[in-house]
């Protein structure tokens, strides 16, 4: 009757083992999804950031003006516009 009782009991002990073992092996895996998550979110939230101050930015004509000048070559009406061109480097063929 011990014999049995042992036996059984060391049947429950093993289950509970193989158990704690797969939910340790469950916590493990959410616990990396939870990591590439946060870093995820990290960059979102940088990404975030920077797309307020550049909203913010747009946001007062004059910013918007002056990009509009430089990316797009824009101008008034009756102003000119002079493009200067950088000059190409030296190459050093002496």
């Amino acid at each position: 009757m011990k014999r049995i009782f042992l036996v059984i009991l060391g049947l429950v002990l093993l289950a509970l083992a193989w158990q704690l073992f797969n939910l340790y092996r469950q916590n493990k895996k959410l616990g990396d999804t939870l990591s590439a998550i946060d870093v995820k979110t990290d960059f979102f939230k940088k990404e975030n950031s920077e797309l307020q101050a550049d909203l913010e930015y747009y946001a007062k004509p004059e910013n918007l003006e002056k990009e509009l000048r430089s990316r797009f070559n824009y101008k008034k009406p009756g102003e000119k516009l002079i493009i200067i061109v950088p000059p190409k480097e030296a190459t050093s063929s002496q």
